[in-house]
C-alpha cells in the first residue's frame, strides 16, 4: 500500500531557544505542504510548542491514554487539567496554543 511515511519527533525542540524553535516547527510545516506529505506524529510534554496545523492530540497520564480527539476539543476541556493534575486553561491565537496556570483572583 503506498502512503506517506510517519515522521516520529520526541520532545523535537527540547534545547531551542524561541528563533529555533520557529524555524524548526516552520520547516515541519513546509515539509508537510510538499508532495510527500508525511504525517508528523510529535510527542511533546509543552503543548504550547503545538505547529499550527495539529488535528489531534492525545494526553497521556502514567502511561496510558487519558483522552484523544480533535486538538481543540482536548485543550478545552478539562481533561488537560486532569492529565498535569494542575488546573491549567489553553487559548489559540493565530493558530498557535499557549498555556496558562488558572490561578485565584488576589484578595484585595
Amino acid at each position: 500500500m503506498a502512503g506517506p511515511r510517519p515522521l516520529l519527533l520526541d520532545d523535537p525542540a527540547t534545547g531551542l531557544d524561541v528563533a529555533g524553535r520557529e524555524q524548526f516547527i516552520d520547516r515541519l510545516e513546509v515539509l508537510g505542504l510538499t508532495r510527500l506529505e508525511p504525517a508528523s506524529v510529535p510527542v511533546d510534554r509543552h503543548l504550547e510548542g503545538l505547529p499550527p496545523g495539529t488535528t489531534h492530540a492525545m494526553l497521556l497520564r502514567d502511561g496510558r491514554c487519558l483522552v484523544a480527539g480533535r486538538v481543540g476539543e482536548i485543550l478545552a476541556g478539562l481533561q488537560a487539567s486532569a492529565c498535569f493534575d494542575h488546573p491549567v486553561r489553553f487559548t489559540q491565537v493565530d493558530g498557535w496554543w499557549s498555556v496558562r496556570t488558572r490561578r485565584p483572583a488576589p484578595a484585595g
